[in-house]
């Protein structure tokens, strides 16, 4: 069991604030794309939908039922998914999982508020609800279209 200081620092007040306020947290009307991920360590849910203009994000909603680590993460994807394509996304996701679970650095550029998160790569049963938004909102934009290339 972590002792009080890691978990202080693990739950920082940045943490908590992102957690508090995360960007589009509501079901888009007409998505294009949708997406539902589950951890099935800790029961988080995430509902990610997308619309998209090419390979740009127009519209993104997200419904997150994940402890606050899983929010916070999905606060700073929601914080710049509209506009981003996505190879952007799918890069952030990639740059989160591998500072979590290979000890990359932190992402600079665009995701570089993923910092914040650093401290959560000493706890292995977090790593899957920090990453359900990225995974949904990128098995999402792949949804896309997927059932009548299936049909076709």
């Amino acid at each position: 069991m972590a002792d009080a200081a890691d978990l202080i620092s693990l739950y920082s007040k940045r943490i908590l604030a992102l957690a508090s306020d995360v960007p589009h947290a509501e079901r888009l009307p007409d998505p294009q794309g949708s997406a539902v991920k589950r951890s099935p360590l800790c029961g988080s849910t995430v509902t990610v939908d997308v619309r998209m203009d090419g390979d740009r994000v127009i519209a993104f909603g997200q419904d997150v039922k994940a402890c606050a680590l899983g929010q916070a993460s999905a606060a700073i994807l929601g914080e710049k998914a509209v506009g981003a394509r996505r190879a952007d996304l799918a890069a952030g996701r990639d740059a989160l999982r591998a500072m979590l679970r290979q000890g990359a650095d932190a992402p600079a550029g665009m995701w570089a508020g993923l910092e914040v998160l650093t401290p959560a790569k000493d706890y292995k049963n977090r790593h899957a609800s920090i990453l359900l938004a990225w995974d949904g909102v990128v098995e999402a934009i792949d949804g896309i279209g997927a059932e009548s290339r299936a049909e076709g």
